[in-house]
């Protein structure tokens, strides 16, 4: 897998479903085709909702990791 230059970083620390997928869907909207953003979240949900999304939008979701109770989510923009 390629290096992905991460454009953007959004820590969405705290919120609950379905803010932090909202708040990506903004920051992608922004973005060009192929650039990353990194999301920090604390939501359990996290992962399956970043999943979904990036199903549903044809976004790709390059990485999942958790780091204590933070989930580092690492998404590239379609």
């Amino acid at each position: 897998m390629t290096e992905l230059s991460v454009i953007e970083e959004l820590d969405t620390s705290g919120l609950l479903c379905p803010l932090p997928v909202l708040k990506a869907r903004r920051a992608l909207n922004r973005m060009q085709s192929g650039e990353g953003l990194r999301v920090i979240a604390t939501d359990a949900k996290a992962p399956d909702d970043f999943a979904a999304f990036c199903e549903q939008s044809g976004d790709v979701l390059r990485d999942v990791t958790q780091d204590g109770e933070r989930y580092l989510i690492l998404v590239q923009k379609a």
